[in-house]
């Protein structure tokens, strides 16, 4: 059989299992399997996608991962946004009403500014340091394919770690952003890195390509996430509240 297998959920009968999320890897990802892995784990199908590949093979979505691509020696983001596989994921999510969902985490965020494919750009965090730590977010807009599982205003913990997580745009960009309801997250109890207006996320005009600086696929298991949730009190690596980006794209798709 051509082309690569899914790896099926964890749930082989759950409705959501048919749907085939695609998880991109660059040379110097570290996020991929993790990514995977939330896939699974919200019900869905992961396919390992390559680079270098000149087919999206039918996936239904993609993300795309954090990391460091190509050691984000030119520029974040800057070299992958060149690789033949965006070539389709750019066109793929330029599609009108059928067109295709993409995600971008971190290293993720930074390929689709570079792509063009959301506005702005990301510079080293206002410390010059390299920032981990779990951080507490607000849902801005509940209504795009990766939000729809949450309330708006909705608060959430997430794990983030990143060198060149500043996001900055010009001020009529921002306010464009602002007034068209496309900052999807914004940072709460403090701004880690000097984002303009403590954005951690936003869309494009469509909804279906998402970028967020945070890392919600390390949010999404009992055990494995933060020690704390902005839903209540959870034991210690408890935090699941990152799940909800992947369940909401795997339901829109189906619904």
């Amino acid at each position: 059989m051509g082309g690569p297998q899914p790896v099926a959920s964890n749930n082989e009968d759950s409705p959501l299992n048919g749907v085939k999320i695609g998880v991109v890897t660059f040379p110097g990802s570290l996020d991929d399997r993790d990514a995977v892995r939330a896939v699974r784990l919200a019900g869905g199908s992961a396919i390992h996608l390559w680079h270098g590949d000149h087919d999206l093979h039918d996936v239904d979505a993609v993300i795309i991962p954090g990391g460091f691509s190509y050691g984000d020696y030119l520029r974040a983001g800057a070299i992958s946004r060149f690789a033949p596989l965006m070539e389709q994921i750019t066109a793929a999510a330029s599609g009108g009403a059928d067109a295709l969902p993409v995600l971008g985490i971190c290293n993720g965020f930074q390929v689709l500014t570079e792509a063009h494919l959301l506005p702005g750009s990301m510079i080293k965090n206002n410390s010059l340091h390299f920032i981990c730590r779990d951080q507490r977010l607000r849902v801005e807009n509940a209504g795009t394919f990766w939000t729809s599982e949450y309330a708006q205003d909705e608060e959430l913990v997430i794990p983030l770690k990143n060198q060149d997580g500043q996001f900055v745009a010009d001020n009529r960009t921002l306010d464009e952003l602002e007034g068209e309801g496309r900052v999807v997250f914004r940072y709460v109890d403090g701004n880690p890195n000097g984002s303009r207006r403590d954005i951690a996320g936003i869309s494009n005009i469509a909804g279906n390509v998402v970028g967020l600086m945070p890392h919600p696929e390390h949010a999404v298991e009992a055990g494995f996430g933060p020690d704390s949730s902005a839903r209540g009190e959870v034991g210690v690596r408890g935090g699941t509240d990152g799940l909800g980006i992947f369940t909401s794209v795997l339901k829109k798709l189906v619904g």
